[in-house]
């Protein structure tokens, strides 16, 4: 524990370090001392965005070049790992950038280097922080629709094209699959909202649309910002792919949890639209989300009639009207009063790691026929500690 102003490094200077920029709005004192990208255009960005932090190449010479409290790290996935574990053996707290890690392997790595050191870990799954998932999970915890038996998802992904197809996302061999990178948000959400874990799992999906696009090219000190564009229309004429192409554009999975409820969760990325839609049933009711952010509402309906569009209750959405500012600031607040204080978190760094293991092992099944398979249980000695730094169930 460091109950004392924060110097926290950034590591990885792409689209989503503009996160660090909320260390000193959220603790006035703290500030980003030191910034690490391996690219040129990287180090070029970091100047731009956190003038005063000491640029270095890489996060081996910032560790060799500074001393940092914590770290954020927001570099591309497949890295996250080995950077997370040098940090966590250097006594650096991490704040790793959602998924964990792209393999189970690798995220039960990570958890196992933090249980061993001691130093705090905390997985932005900033999600859990949107209004939309708090005023769901306040209609469960209020017994509004009894007992939660089932969980679906739809995830209408308007932008994919733009956001996944363009850069590194696209390669597997870098993001593994966009149930790790896109859906671990949607599959830690049904984890919280159930209350249990997933223990079986089935994947179906395919990359249907943007695999046929020709057109593509390299996009050297690019991000996303760069390129994007709502002309970007029909998907079929999007330009400028990643000239590798082999993540799926269309996946499916179908969930057993450890405590008896059904999931499933479907993620499209050419719809026109962009949101998620859930579905939460239970024994007395059900809830759906109509929009998740500010202006959408979560209806309920918990009487027997005819169908209704309006439902029998119905709870507004608040926040930010597009985008994820709002939980963005909640987490990075949650995360440094996590290393100033010890205060316990919203979310395990187990709750990170089971949204891996959910979302890879259903890459796995999809890609091997669509064979379920069985989530492994972490070892007993990282569930214990893990069960002292945050409010959350971890137990399986």
């Amino acid at each position: 524990m460091i109950n004392r102003d924060l110097s926290v490094a950034v590591i990885g200077v792409g689209a989503r370090a503009e996160i660090g920029q909320h260390v000193p709005r959220v603790r006035p004192g703290s500030r980003v001392s030191a910034v690490a990208d391996t690219t040129q255009a990287g180090r070029d960005r970091a100047a731009t965005a956190f003038p005063g932090a000491t640029v270095f190449a890489d996060h081996r010479a910032l560790l060799a070049g500074v001393d940092v409290d914590a770290a954020v790290v927001t570099t591309p996935d497949h890295t996250h790992a080995d950077i997370a574990v040098d940090l966590l053996r250097a006594g650096v707290a991490v704040y790793l950038e959602k998924p964990l890690a792209t393999t189970l392997a690798d995220a039960d790595r990570v958890l196992a280097t933090a249980t061993e050191t001691g130093t705090p870990l905390y997985v932005g799954h900033n999600f859990r922080h949107a209004d939309v998932v708090r005023t769901m999970k306040g209609v469960v915890e209020r017994g509004e629709i009894g007992e939660v038996r089932a969980v679906w998802v739809r995830h209408f992904v308007g932008h994919g094209g733009d956001y996944y197809f363009k850069d590194w996302h696209a390669d597997r061999r870098r993001t593994g699959t966009l149930l790790l990178q896109k859906a671990s948000h949607d599959l830690d959400v049904v984890h919280h909202l159930a209350g249990g874990y997933t223990r079986r799992v089935v994947g179906m999906g395919d990359l249907m649309v943007y695999g046929g696009i020709t057109d593509r090219r390299e996009r050297p000190g690019e991000t996303m910002p760069d390129w994007f564009s709502m002309d970007n229309w029909p998907p079929a004429a999007q330009t400028g792919l990643n000239p590798v192409v082999d993540v799926e554009d269309v996946s499916m999975v179908l969930m057993g949890l450890d405590n008896g409820v059904l999931a499933s969760y479907q993620q499209c990325h050419f719809t026109p639209d962009y949101w998620r839609n859930y579905t939460v049933i239970g024994t007395e009711g059900r809830l759906e989300n109509f929009g998740d952010t500010a202006g959408g509402v979560v209806r309920v309906w918990n009487r027997r009639h005819e169908w209704t569009a309006a439902g029998d209750r119905e709870h507004p959405i608040g926040g930010v009207t597009s985008g994820h500012d709002d939980a963005d600031v909640a987490t990075m607040a949650e995360f440094l009063a996590h290393v100033a204080e010890g205060t316990p978190t919203l979310v395990s760094p187990v709750a990170a790691r089971e949204a891996v293991a959910t979302g890879a092992l259903a890459a796995e099944s999809l890609r091997s026929g669509s064979v379920p398979l069985q989530v492994p249980d972490l070892p007993d000695a990282v569930v214990r500690h893990f069960s002292t730094t945050s409010d959350e169930r971890v137990l399986p």
